[in-house]
Formats: structure tokens, C-alpha cells, sequence
């Protein structure tokens, strides 16, 4: 007969209890391609869910972008995660067409995210159906140098019209007023977007970056005779340039506004600028009444068809949409929650500014070359670089992205 102590029995009873619930602690498996600082941002995050929840566990496992990219379409249709990252809009529909991502809507509507997630719901939204939870995301728009304005004595506009005007005042003053550098062809997609959102709306740029709609459409070229109006006022060699060196021409002084992202603050005040001296507008309306969007491209998270532990995912999903995550993930991030009743650092004006912007939008675009298929978007933003140079070339042009249009969308 075997005896024990009572210090022995309580280690085993201890041992006992541990392993009971080791044995119900659930396991969700979370795919992501984080670099340095957003993974510590997510880490944290885990680490207060798994606070929150201690029965359920998460197993992050960390890509890098480029392998992520061919990962995913691997993963999604063969050992699949409970959990993946990726993005709104048009990037995720292929993934939802293909039936790899799994209908989430019961999230949004347990908790309310249609309200509080509101300005990023249509590009999370397929078929009248929500397919993942949106968790972060930064403001593009016009930043201005406010010296610049002074020296040409013209004043912050108002709408479209008066920031056409503005051209000539800065142009007699010898100040470019819209500077962008296209060498890497991307930034010059943040003025297409933008003006293509403003002449005919959100849908129609969804349509067009979805192959729906002709790139010979009158609409489409209505957006390049709204781009011409401005183009001699461009800096002239932007093709030639990097967004940086723009960047160098803001901060100069030699130009007066710069349609980009919100991570250009750090280099314009690299450069020298202050809040005092570095300002920023939304992005003006051109057509009256159209709803406004903005261009926000968002990370998010989706759940995968083939998930195993779709309750617990779900779960997350909802921790990841609060108010209270979102706040503390973005601070680490430095970007902008999605969810309206967050908070962001007041004392930042750019970061105060678009989260006001964005949480008040009627709908979030990703940038062209999130919304658009690879090709497409090259041919695109190539057509983008030449018009700014040659405008002169427009219908050769549009034919051309045409052409592609019909090769990409089979």
C-alpha cells in the first residue's frame, strides 16, 4: 500500500489542477507580418486578451512582408490559422470570393461595430457582409507649409476653386504649389485617388480599381481635366524625384502643399518644421454633396474558412475592435484607431487631425495599389507619372490602362 505525505498529496493535487486546466486552456492560432514595433504593439495586446481570457491562448506567428504575401494564399488553403492579417477594400475580395475568408457580420452586430468602426464599414463590407475587424490605419491628405502661404499672401482654401486659384499666387511668388515625387511611382496615386473620390465618389473609384468601369469613360477623363488645372503648378521634375526630395521642397519652403501620408511628418520635421509651420487640410471637395472619403489605407484581421477555433477567434476579433485595445495598440503604433470612441494623444496635431478626419468619413479607399491588382496598379500609376509630365498624352494614356483593364479583369 502506497502512502504520502500531506505536503506530497498537495503536489500532486497541485499538479493535478494545473494540468486540468492546461488541458482546458484553448489554443488560437494567429498568422501576421508585423516588423519591429507593431509586433511589440500586438504582443501587448495579446498579452492583456490573454489576461482578459485565460482559458484561450494565442500563438502568434510572425512573416515578413514579401514571404507573407505567398504565404497567405498557402496557408489559407492548407493548415489554416484561426487568425490573419492582411487589408480592407478590394484586397481582401479575392480572399472572399474565394471563400477563404469566413463571414463575420455576427461580430459587428454583438457589438455595434457598424457605429463604432463606422467610416472603415463599407470597405470591410462584401455582399452586404462584414469579413474581418479593421484594427488600424493612418490619414492621407494635403500638408501645407504655412510660410509658404504668407509669402504668396494667399490664404488656407476653402474648396476646390480656391485652391486652384491659390496656383497663380504661389506661381507669382516663385513657390510650386503642389509638390510630389513619383520616381517610385506611388505617391502620384494619392493625388489620382484623391481627385477621382472627389469628382465622382467612393463607389465609382471602387468600381473603377475593382476593372469595372473603362478607363475611356467621360468620368474618368473628368478627373484628369480637374488634374490638368493644376498640373503646370506641379513641381516640374517630380518624375525624377523621390517622395523625400519632395518632402526637401516642402520644408524649403519652394513648395506649398504635398498630398501624402501621415508618416511624412517625421521627415518634414526632420527637415526643420514645426506644428507651427507645418499645416494640414483635408483633401477639398470638387463635386458638391459627395460624400466625403478619404484614403486610409487599413490593416486588418480576418478569420480563415478553414479555422478550427472559429468561437474563440471571434472573440478576439471583438477584444480587437474595442475602444480601449485600439487606444493603446495605436499609441504604440503611431497611428489612428479605427474605432471612433478611442482616443489618440491630443498633443499630437497631425495624429488629432486625422483621427477627426477619418473617424468622420463616409468611406475609407486602401491607395491605389492596395485596390488595385498588381498590374493594373503599375500601369496605372505609370499613366499617372506620364500625365503629370505630358499631359498632352492623356488619351494615348487611358487607352493604354484600357488595354491592361482587359488583360488584368478576365
Amino acid at each position: 500500500m502506497v502512502r504520502f505525505t500531506k505536503g506530497a498529496l498537495a503536489v500532486v493535487a497541485t499538479l493535478m489542477m494545473s494540468g486540468s486546466a492546461f488541458a482546458e486552456q484553448r489554443v488560437l492560432k494567429y498568422n501576421a507580418d508585423f516588423d519591429a514595433t507593431p509586433l511589440a504593439g500586438m504582443q501587448a495586446l495579446i498579452a492583456d486578451f490573454e489576461a482578459a481570457n485565460p482559458d484561450i491562448k494565442v500563438e502568434l506567428n510572425n512573416f515578413d512582408h514579401e514571404g507573407y504575401k505567398t504565404a497567405i494564399r498557402n496557408f489559407l488553403t492548407a493548415d489554416s490559422p484561426d487568425l490573419a492579417n492582411w487589408y480592407a477594400g478590394n484586397r481582401m475580395a479575392p480572399f472572399v470570393a474565394a471563400g477563404q475568408f469566413m463571414d463575420v457580420t455576427d461580430v459587428w452586430d454583438a457589438n455595434n461595430l457598424g457605429d463604432a468602426l463606422g467610416a472603415t464599414k463599407a470597405s470591410m463590407t462584401i455582399d452586404g457582409k462584414q469579413w474581418g475587424v479593421p484594427y488600424t490605419y493612418y490619414q492621407w491628405g494635403i500638408y501645407f507649409n504655412r510660410d509658404a502661404y504668407k509669402a504668396a499672401g494667399a490664404e488656407e482654401p476653402k474648396n476646390w476653386e480656391e485652391f486652384v486659384a491659390n496656383c497663380e499666387k504661389f506661381k507669382a511668388a516663385g513657390i510650386d504649389c503642389l509638390t510630389t515625387g513619383t520616381k517610385a511611382l506611388w505617391p502620384g496615386a494619392g493625388i489620382f485617388d484623391y481627385l477621382d473620390m472627389r469628382v465622382n465618389g467612393y463607389e465609382f473609384h471602387m468600381d473603377l480599381t475593382a476593372g469595372k468601369v473603362s478607363w475611356t469613360d467621360d468620368r474618368v477623363r473628368n478627373v484628369f481635366k480637374e488634374w490638368a488645372r493644376i498640373q503646370p503648378f506641379i513641381t516640374a521634375n517630380a518624375s525624377a524625384i523621390d517622395w523625400q526630395d519632395a518632402a526637401a521642397l516642402l520644408v524649403q519652403g519652394k513648395a506649398a502643399n504635398y498630398v501624402m501620408g501621415n508618416f511624412a511628418v517625421a521627415t518634414f520635421k526632420q527637415g526643420g518644421m514645426t506644428n507651427d509651420n507645418l499645416g494640414f487640410m483635408v483633401f477639398p471637395e470638387i463635386t458638391p454633396g459627395l460624400p466625403r472619403a478619404e484614403e486610409a489605407p487599413t490593416d486588418t484581421i480576418h478569420i480563415p474558412a478553414g479555422a478550427k477555433n472559429v468561437a474563440d477567434a471571434k472573440t478576439f476579433l471583438a477584444y480587437v475592435a474595442s475602444a480601449e485595445a485600439q487606444t493603446k495598440l495605436n499609441a504604440t503604433l503611431g497611428q489612428l484607431p479605427t474605432n471612433k470612441n478611442a482616443t489618440v494623444d491630443a498633443a499630437d496635431p497631425y495624429i488629432s487631425a486625422g483621427f477627426a478626419e477619418l473617424s468622420s468619413a463616409y468611406a475609407l479607399a486602401q491607395f491605389f495599389d492596395r485596390d488595385a491588382p498588381a498590374e493594373m496598379a503599375k500601369a496605372g500609376m505609370e499613366g499617372f507619372q506620364e500625365f503629370m509630365a505630358k499631359p498632352e498624352r492623356l488619351d494615348a494614356i487611358l487607352e493604354r490602362l484600357e488595354k491592361t483593364r482587359l488583360q488584368v479583369y478576365k
